[in-house]
This record gives structure tokens, C-alpha cells and sequence, in this order.
């Protein structure tokens, strides 16, 4: 699982989304972002919740910006405490954007705290009792709203040959050519089912690739060509805006990790 302590003045996320869960703990100052359609903001205490695959944004709400320490769980593993916490199985997610709990917020500062002290089992059960706890308050089946009947088959199938072609793929006007509908059409039904235009979802996917690869080892440069980026610096510019820090730095923390633990952490 990974960790990310940091402060951001100027930095502001883009529309993304990640494989996995995210639990920010709001220190100091305030984070705001979009989550959907909504403006959401989260300050000291309370802790921001993000499922896996939703798209969303990030940047500062007040002037001197914000402080979070974030734990990034697997999805697995939040399905498995649910299914003993609360007997829920299935799509379970977290039905609220941001939770005012500053004991659970106490709670993720301490899996970071037990991570760096290399305390794994008080890491790993303090996450368990912080996951336990938002689950009972907010957690619940979570559904995404079906896309139109008549676009969603097209959209599917416009992600899958995106997925499929990221080093070259097609323009709009070809990939609905190829899907037998119009362009307005497609990006219409795609927005409608994956929160975001073929392009957006299109770089964060290349971002999300480049960061299992990175995780693998490959080096910057290669990871940006083998995704379909133009070079390293443009890899660079939209790993940092989705991930938070560059892929070098990413990678080479990933590296120590790894040295400190004796094994390779996973994606």
C-alpha cells in the first residue's frame, strides 16, 4: 500500500482516478476538489474518501494551502473488512466525499507513523480499525449511475480500444467511425459513463500504466514511450499533476521501500 505525506501551496491535481481506494487526513489548511459534480473541501480533523475509478481533482482551499498524510488501501482488502465488519459484500465503497472524524483522521496519521517506524502489524491494524470505522459510518453498496442504453455499449467498447491502442490511438472522429456512431455521440455517452472526455480518461490510463511499469522497474523514459507519451518531460508533467510527485521520485521511493522491506512492495 502506498503512503503519501505532503504540503501543496500551488499544486493543483487534475482530473484522475485511482485503482485503488484513498484516505487523505487533513493536517493543516484546507483541500479542496471536485468529486463528481460537486465542490467538496476538506480541513484538520476530517478525512477525505475517494473510491476506486472515480474520477476527481485536488487543489489548495485557502491560501497557504494544505497538509495531508494519505494511505492509498487495495480494494480487496477493503471488501474483505467489510465482509467481516459489516457482512456487506459485493461493490462496496464510501457513500460521503468527506467524513469530520478527527479520531479515524488520528487513526490514518498512525499507519504513517507505524510505517515509518517499520512497525508493520500496528501499520497494518491501525488500518484495519480506521477502514472498520468509516465503513460503519459510511460505508455502504456503491453503484455508478448506468450510462443511456443506447451509448453504453459504445462507450465500453471505445474504452477497451483505447486501453488497447494507448501508444497510437485513434482521433475521435476514427474511433466512432470505428464504432459506427458520431463523435458527439460517443463523447457524450462516454462522459456519461467514465465521468470524463475519451482525452482525460485516455492520460490518466497512460498514467496509471506508467505507474505499475515504474512500480516493475522500468526506467522513466521507457515507461513514458511504452504508454504512448511523447517523452520523459511529458510523462513527468502528467504523473506529477495525477500522482502528486514526478516519476523519478516515485519510483526511487518505491526502491527503498523495497531495499528496507526485502521484498517488492505491489502495485
Amino acid at each position: 500500500m502506498d503512503l503519501l505525506h505532503a504540503h501543496y501551496i500551488r499544486k493543483s491535481f487534475s482530473r484522475h482516478t485511482h485503482e485503488s481506494f484513498v484516505f487523505a487526513a487533513i493536517t493543516e489548511g484546507v483541500e479542496a476538489f471536485h468529486y463528481g459534480s460537486d465542490l467538496v473541501h476538506a480541513g484538520p480533523g476530517q478525512i477525505a474518501l475517494v473510491n476506486p475509478d472515480t474520477p476527481h481533482t485536488g487543489h489548495a482551499g485557502v491560501p497557504e494551502g494544505w497538509t495531508y498524510r494519505t494511505i492509498y488501501p487495495d480494494a480487496e482488502l477493503i471488501r474483505s473488512i467489510a465482509a467481516d465488519t459489516i457482512a456487506l459484500r459485493g461493490d462496496i465503497g464510501f457513500t460521503a466525499p468527506v467524513v469530520d472524524d478527527p479520531y479515524a483522521a488520528q487513526l490514518v496519521i498512525g499507519v504513517h507513523r507505524a510505517a515509518e517506524e517499520g512497525n508493520a502489524l500496528a501499520a497494518d491494524s491501525l488500518l484495519r480499525l480506521v477502514t472498520a470505522r468509516m465503513l460503519r459510518s459510511h460505508g455502504g453498496r456503491v453503484r455508478s449511475p448506468a450510462p443511456l442504453a443506447a451509448g453504453a455499449r459504445d462507450a465500453a467498447r471505445a474504452r477497451a480500444l483505447l486501453e488497447e491502442r494507448m501508444a497510437d490511438p485513434p482521433t475521435l472522429e476514427r474511433l466512432a467511425a470505428e464504432l459506427g456512431t458520431s463523435p458527439f455521440a460517443l463523447l457524450r455517452a462516454f462522459r456519461a459513463a467514465y465521468g470524463m472526455p475519451p482525452h482525460t480518461w485516455l492520460t490518466d490510463a497512460r498514467v496509471r500504466r506508467a505507474r505499475r511499469l515504474l512500480d516493475a522497474g522500468t526506467p522513466p523514459a521507457e515507461a513514458a514511450v511504452a504508454v504512448g507519451f511523447t517523452d520523459q518531460p511529458h510523462l513527468n508533467r502528467h504523473f506529477t499533476r495525477s500522482v502528486g510527485v514526478p516519476p523519478g521520485a516515485y519510483q526511487r521511493a518505491r526502491a527503498a521501500r523495497t531495499y528496507k522491506t526485502g521484498r517488492r512492495p505491489s502495485p
